[in-house]
């Protein structure tokens, strides 16, 4: 391996620090731990990274703290490159759709910048 990461993360816009940055310290470190777990292991445990069933490639990252569960969306570009959209704090068992539709234009909306398109 060259280098320290098997991937590289990438933030798109506002959401994810919107989210991040509202988080208390605790919700913080374990947020930044899950994310190096993402960019270190060759394999993710699904525990802490899985694809959303109905979705064109968009991935959740997952962390519990105590009781409480959050998910940061998530796709890759290029192979490696893993760009972070938008996360939340999930409160029922099933994701928002809302959220995830968010996510999915979020996801639009990086490869318009990307190319230029708009």
């Amino acid at each position: 391996m060259i280098g320290k990461y098997l991937r590289t993360i990438y933030v798109f816009g506002d959401y994810f620090w919107d989210f991040y940055n509202s988080q208390t310290i605790q919700v913080q470190c374990k947020i930044d731990w899950v994310i190096d777990l993402v960019k270190t292991l060759p394999q993710i445990p699904e525990k802490y990274f899985k694809h959303l069933e109905g979705t064109q490639g968009i991935y959740e990252i997952r962390i519990k703290l105590g009781s409480n569960i959050y998910r940061i969306f998530c796709f890759f570009d290029e192979g490696r490159l893993v760009i972070l959209l938008n996360g939340f704090h999930k409160k029922t068992e099933k994701t928002p759709k809302s959220e995830i539709e968010k996510a999915e234009r979020l996801k639009k909306q990086y490869y318009e910048d990307k190319t230029g398109k708009k």
